[in-house]
């Protein structure tokens, strides 16, 4: 398929929003768009949700279980998970449009 279709006319835009919104968790697309959230399934949010349960449960055990003049345990870290970290954020995207042609964001109005 060719994306140039669209602008041609021989390719709808409902079609082209309907092929973008599901193409497969590793295209590009779904990266960019989601980042490393794209290739998280709900059983991998689910799995890091039981290890962090199962971790606090272990750690109120042995906080319990402990003497009391002695030092607490540390308590658990939890599973990083896609979106939680706290990174220097991206520095904007120019937002002029390409002559003859809609701009990044009338596109990701468009197609999100």
């Amino acid at each position: 398929m060719d994306l140039l279709d669209w602008y041609r006319g021989r390719l709808t835009s409902r079609r082209l929003a309907v092929l973008v919104k599901h193409m497969p968790r590793d295209s590009a697309v779904a990266q960019e768009l989601h980042g490393d959230g794209a290739e998280w399934t709900v059983t991998d949010y689910l799995l890091a949700a039981a290890v962090d349960h199962l971790a606090a449960a272990n750690w109120m055990f042995a906080s319990v279980n402990t003497d009391e003049d002695s030092d607490p345990p540390e308590p658990p870290v939890p599973v990083p998970r896609p979106g939680d970290d706290d990174g220097p954020a991206e520095p904007p995207v120019e937002d002029s449009p390409p002559p003859g042609g809609p701009s990044r964001t009338e596109l990701m109005r468009f197609f999100v």
